[in-house]
């Protein structure tokens, strides 16, 4: 449900009038205006990006070959949904230590009632994604109704998750999916025509031109500034030469992943649901400051249990697509640097660790920079400790510039 935006009074007419430059210099002030009080936005990544892309093709040129990068998207797309779902608990100041495990189940339910049992795959897949949705309501329910720490909950769900993946794949250990399915096919082939890649790729700035005109003519109905014209021309230029400049590189490869296609589009649902209906918004609420939320009449507990709920389902959906990606579910599916891969990716990417800020794009941006790190280094024959400790690093400076950012708003707010 979409809260409607609140009438503008006589005094935000006079402030905006006063304070608000409709011209292409007077949005460049607004943006430094944020930089100094630490709204740093996507710059932080779009920097780091740039610099990972620059050393890595300076050490190996076929880390910007179109079929490399294509690589990278399929990659992004398993982990890039359970970091989805990590922004949702982040949002709330919360944490699911248990993602991994999680998505490590549901790789195994998905083989044994597929492969095993012989059920159809998209019943597997419900019962992967439902199992993922009641164990989030468990740490939910944990949480809002025992005060039990979501720290303490989730690591014990990570425990008590491995032992039942280990425990229904069975002493074999592995089940091997058929090469020749469609499901398979999906997480490792199949492509988008180049023309419907075009066209997804025109959607965007298509979408944003509409938008924010519309914006603009309600905002000069109710007598308020309604932003540069030229900006907004500009931006939709860049945006749309930028992704259709991406399309046709990836074409010169094997073309855009489905996969990496279902994943952003996850992303501009959840962006849909934080930034325009009144869940959202009771996200943020709820985040920056729980007992304003909670005498504001915000059902506190009914959005944490969504919250957590949506993370553990989203985690089961990575999972679901790992073994595409792997055609198989093993004991190894959900271990080794998931859940540091899916944190990292959330937080990396603009999420606080604090709650009260981010935003689902902060899993694209953040799974772009990790795997280009992980595909990187694989180029370079680096060993996997070396992924590590560079992951850590990033990981500790986003963390930081995340700190610093918050204690800038903090002052600034005071003043």
């Amino acid at each position: 449900m979409t809260m409607p935006d609140p009438a503008p009074t006589t005094l935000d007419r006079a402030d905006s009038r006063l304070h608000h430059d409709d011209s292409l210099t007077g949005a460049v002030h607004a943006f430094v205006a944020r930089m100094r009080t630490g709204d740093l936005g996507i710059l932080p990544v779009a920097i780091g990006l740039v610099v990972i892309t620059v050393v890595f093709t300076a050490l190996n040129p076929v880390f910007v070959a179109p079929a490399n990068l294509v690589n990278l998207l399929f990659d992004c797309a398993t982990v890039g949904f359970i970091a989805l779902g990590v922004v949702c608990v982040l949002m709330l100041g919360e944490i699911d230590l248990a993602i991994g495990s999680m998505s490590g189940l549901a790789s195994a339910i998905v083989g044994v009632l597929w492969i095993q049992a012989g059920l159809p795959i998209g019943i597997a897949i419900i019962a992967a994604i439902a199992v993922g949705a009641v164990m989030g309501l468990v740490y939910a329910l944990l949480l809002v109704h025992l005060g039990m720490p979501s720290f303490v909950s989730t690591l014990a769900g990570l425990l008590a998750l491995l032992g039942m993946q280990l425990y229904i794949l069975g002493s074999t250990g592995s089940i091997n999916l058929p090469y020749a399915s469609g499901f398979v096919h999906f997480g490792q082939l199949m492509v988008m025509p180049a023309w419907v890649a075009y066209i997804l790729a025109l959607v965007p700035g298509v979408a944003m031109l509409v938008t924010k005109l519309r914006v603009a003519r309600r905002r000069r109905a109710a007598g308020l500034a309604a932003g540069s014209l030229t900006l907004l021309i500009i931006r939709v230029a860049i945006t749309t030469v930028a992704l259709v400049a991406a399309v046709w590189y990836l074409n010169l490869g094997r073309g855009v992943p489905w996969i990496f296609g279902l994943f952003v589009a996850a992303v501009v649902a959840l962006d849909y649901a934080l930034k325009r209906t009144k869940w959202g918004r009771s996200m943020f609420a709820i985040g920056g400051n729980r007992e304003a939320a909670r005498r504001a009449g915000i059902n506190i507990r009914r959005i944490t249990i969504t919250a957590f709920m949506l993370c553990s389902s989203l985690a089961a959906v990575g999972g679901v697509l790992g073994a595409a990606r792997l055609a198989s579910a093993s004991r190894q599916a959900g271990t080794g640097d998931v859940n540091l891969n899916a944190i990292a990716a959330a937080v990396i990417g603009g999420t606080s660790l604090f709650g009260g800020r981010g935003s689902a794009w902060s899993a694209l941006l953040g799974i772009l920079v990790i795997q280009a790190i992980s595909n990187g280094l694989t180029l370079l024959n680096l060993s996997s400790s070396l992924r590590y400790m560079i992951t850590g690093a990033v990981l500790a400076i986003a963390v930081i510039v995340d700190s610093l950012a918050r204690a800038s708003r903090q002052t600034h707010g005071r003043g």
